[in-house]
């Protein structure tokens, strides 16, 4: 990764969604310096934005074309995805009521036209800086203290949401649980210092395969992790996987007790589909880890998957 793409990835995400070009273009000058841009030109384009790149704060114009910004806002708080975005609206509306409207919506502040350019990265920094502190308070929650990764109780919650997001989408979710290959064998030839630094390493691996915002890894427990892709086929689901399994076999972390290799492996169980009301939630987990048992059956250090 170079300079510059080290800094885009360590920068705050800003959402800019309005239909006037002269409204992205001024803000996008002002901000592009301490901050990673996006812009969308309509609402529903924001709201996709939103989803996909995950931003830490929205930038809203109120009159659009099609879908306002009313209309936006309440969709994104309404998404439990992105309902936690800070949204600071974009408007020429002076009145008490609109502003009124917008904060019981949901909206975390107002920026007013023409923009008032010290007031406007004001308000930014203000807005981010009590989203980082909000995201801390969550992260000693949902975060696994051994390894970094979120924990089985954020897993949960992140699985239900993308079932049913995918499903009212009628997009593909697929998901991959994963075992490192004689584990108990690993901790009892090298010691639990040695098998806590194998799982953060296999944990760093997980992290450096799923780059997207979307995708989701956690430790589920013990040496087990999973990862949940959503708008993901099985095809794409199968590459994210054997790359999983590849690249922490390429760690060559030494597992001399092992009967798969000399180095530490993965066994990996996927499984994707449509949400649907053919299958329920557990039904849907519950394949990946038969998966992931057919996998150990087979020899370890391998992935079987299923379309449902």
């Amino acid at each position: 990764m170079s300079k510059a793409e080290e800094l885009a990835e360590s920068q705050t995400r800003i959402l800019i969604i309005d239909d006037e070009r002269f409204n992205l273009t001024t803000l996008n000058e002002l901000l592009k310096s301490e901050h990673k841009i996006m812009v969308a030109m309509s609402g529903k384009q924001g709201l996709k934005a939103a989803l996909s790149g995950r931003p830490d704060l929205i930038l809203l114009d109120i009159n659009m074309p099609e879908m306002d910004g009313y209309e936006v806002c309440q969709q994104l708080k309404s998404d439990p995805l992105t309902r936690d975005i800070p949204v600071i609206f974009i408007t020429a509306l002076t009145d008490a009521a609109d502003e009124t409207r917008g904060l019981e919506l949901g909206a975390a502040d107002y920026i007013t036209k023409p923009f008032n350019l010290s007031v406007v990265k004001a308000r930014v920094r203000t807005q981010l800086r009590l989203k980082q502190q909000s995201d801390l308070l969550a992260s000693l929650a949902f975060k696994d203290g051994l390894t970094g990764l979120n924990n089985r109780r954020a897993y949960d919650e992140r699985l239900q949401i993308e079932w049913n997001r995918c499903k009212r989408s009628a997009e593909p979710l697929s998901l991959i649980m994963l075992d490192v290959d004689h584990f108990k064998l690993y901790n009892d030839s090298y010691g639990h210092a040695l098998g806590d630094e194998c799982l953060r390493k296999v944990a760093g691996s997980l992290a450096a395969c799923t780059r997207r915002a979307a995708d989701f890894v956690a430790r589920y427990g013990g040496e087990e992790f999973v990862v949940l892709l959503p708008n993901t086929g099985l095809d794409d689901a199968n590459r994210v996987a054997e790359l999983i399994r590849a690249s922490t076999e390429a760690l060559g972390i030494e597992h001399k007790s092992s009967s798969v290799a000399n180095t530490v492996t993965l066994s990996l169980g996927l499984v994707s589909r449509v949400p649907g009301d053919q299958v329920d939630l557990s039904g849907f987990a519950e394949v990946a880890d038969t998966m992931l048992y057919k996998a150990k059956e087979s020899g370890r250090n391998r992935v079987i998957s299923s379309q449902l």
